[in-house]
């Protein structure tokens, strides 16, 4: 089975102009925790609910903090076709639960979470290790 077969397809992304506040009310009001950030058309960074409490309040940046100050550059992804069993071996390897998703073009089409590939297989080892791994400090 492909990434896409099982991606969400219909995600919400933050620019890095983005405040603190706007990104966690997008979070709250959509019911999840990671964003993609972007620059224009390209692909900037994510931010997750963690790195606003975590780098932002934790380290005093208020409500209008542009969330470029927060967020992570180095952003992991995966291909839409790529297996999804490629995409889990990612998300072990480099501790995560939520991985975005780009086509051919390098376009950010989707995001597949640890949720996404457990509700398609049945492979409780796969999925396990993967929650092992990311509990595991970095």
């Amino acid at each position: 089975m492909r990434v896409k077969d099982i991606m969400t397809s219909d995600f919400q992304v933050a620019t890095s102009r983005s405040t603190l506040q706007e990104v966690a009310e997008i979070m709250r009001n959509g019911g999840f925790g990671y964003l993609p950030v972007r620059e224009g058309d390209k692909l900037k960074g994510a931010v997750t609910d963690r790195d606003i409490v975590v780098r932002g309040l934790a380290d005093g940046f208020g409500p209008e903090t542009p969330i470029l100050h927060v967020m992570s550059e180095s952003i992991v992804y995966c291909l839409e076709e790529d297996d999804i069993r490629e995409a889990a071996d990612l998300m072990q390897r480099e501790q995560i639960r939520r991985l975005a998703v780009l086509n051919d073009d390098k376009r950010l089409v989707g995001v597949v979470s640890l949720g996404d590939i457990a509700r398609v297989t049945d492979d409780r080892a796969l999925t396990g290790a993967i929650e092992v791994q990311v509990a595991q400090p970095l």
